[in-house]
């Protein structure tokens, strides 16, 4: 990669990170990605409201056209470092890094601006992944342009630097917060047979939980994972009468996870009607399962075995991530990059972006968009 470009892109990667916002807030971090394309590269920029896209339009393409995607959204957590490009703003950081990820896309937009490719090329650069609202609104794209491929990279704390790893099938659990409101009556505590308490229809939900999920028999894995508990008030003359209980559930596959959310919700609203209690269940960061397209993934694999990259068939991740929208539209892959086996985890207090990456990475989706279609 052009040294100079490097640099660049580098530096900013570093104002990215002094400067992160939080899912569908990214105004500054979206004008600052914009305006590094309209200035170092001649590639069309588009703005979407809440993302944009840059294209390049190949004169003479003998190849489908590809998208490649970046995102560019911080978490809720303080940065915990002397880094002289630390967050500036407090109780926000880029912990996943997404800053990172967008500059790296950048890179690879200056050297397609100056090298060209033999097909359409479209840089997605993505708002809000971390609360999954954000791929669903930029999958868009895929059906507008007719786009045949679709790939996105994201580091890999824990990986040795460099090494390529994905896997055939489902690479990302599908995952959503349930949060269910018990509504029951107030009595005195002196009387709780005079009210209706939730306690027990909430505690009766946390125990079956086991039960259910052995009861759905799932080829995948299925995990519903207890986030808070919250019932009554403090008042020791006062039976509770209302309960919240948030839970979070995973699943290998997105369809055994919504038939596993359909027998938690059977049972639960068993529970409250046996107890007089009124139910409500909202969801929150709904995320599907990410599937990679098998031929994407092989396409993956004789990259990496012509060109002497670390390649690892990897098992599929509990954690979540919304370029499962893509997937469903066009074939393609999410690539996890090795950071470093050393290197802090992901939404760690102390973690950085490894700077290192981002010539990785320009150079992966360079070798990826060069390659012959599937």
């Amino acid at each position: 990669m052009d040294k100079e470009n490097l640099r660049k892109t580098i530096e900013l990667r570093h104002q990215l990170h002094m400067y992160p916002e939080l899912s569908e807030h990214e105004y500054k971090t979206k004008e600052t990605l914009m305006s590094f394309l309209k200035e170092n590269t001649s590639l069309k920029v588009v703005d979407r409201g809440l993302w944009f896209y840059a294209k390049y339009e190949s004169p003479s393409a003998t190849l489908p056209s590809l998208a490649l995607r970046a995102d560019f959204d911080a978490i809720k957590v303080s940065e915990d470092n002397s880094l002289p490009y630390a967050s500036k703003n407090p109780g926000v950081a880029h912990k996943c890094g997404h800053d990172g990820h967008s500059s790296a896309l950048c890179a690879y937009a200056l050297d397609l601006d100056a090298s060209g490719a033999d097909r359409d090329i479209y840089l997605i650069f993505q708002h809000a992944e971390e609360v999954g609202s954000g791929a669903k609104e930029c999958a868009k794209l895929i059906d507008e342009e007719n786009i045949s491929e679709v790939y996105g990279v994201h580091n890999y704390p824990g990986k040795p630097f460099g090494t390529v790893c994905t896997c055939h099938g489902t690479v990302n659990f599908a995952s959503v917060g349930i949060e269910y409101t018990l509504t029951g009556a107030p009595t005195h505590a002196s009387t709780p047979e005079l009210g209706r308490n939730p306690a027990k229809a909430v505690a009766r939900m946390i125990l079956a939980i086991d039960e259910i999920t052995a009861s759905q028999k799932p080829k995948g894995v299925l995990l519903a994972t207890v986030i808070q508990v919250d019932l009554g008030e403090r008042a020791f003359g006062v039976s509770a009468s209302q309960a919240k209980l948030l839970l979070t559930v995973r699943g290998e596959f997105g369809n055994e996870m919504d038939a596993f959310i359909e027998a938690l919700n059977n049972a639960a609203g068993e529970f409250c009607h046996e107890d007089g209690l009124d139910l409500n269940v909202e969801y929150f960061e709904r995320f599907p399962d990410t599937y990679n397209h098998p031929a994407a993934v092989d396409k993956i694999m004789r990259i990496c075995n012509e060109n002497n990259i670390e390649y690892e068939e990897m098992p599929p991740l509990r954690t979540s991530e919304d370029f499962g929208e893509y997937t469903v539209k066009a074939p393609g892959a999410l690539i996890w990059l090795g950071a470093g086996e050393n290197w802090p985890p992901l939404h760690d207090k102390s973690f950085d972006y490894n700077d290192a990456l981002i010539e990785e990475t320009s150079e992966l989706f360079k070798l990826i968009a060069t390659a012959p279609g599937l």
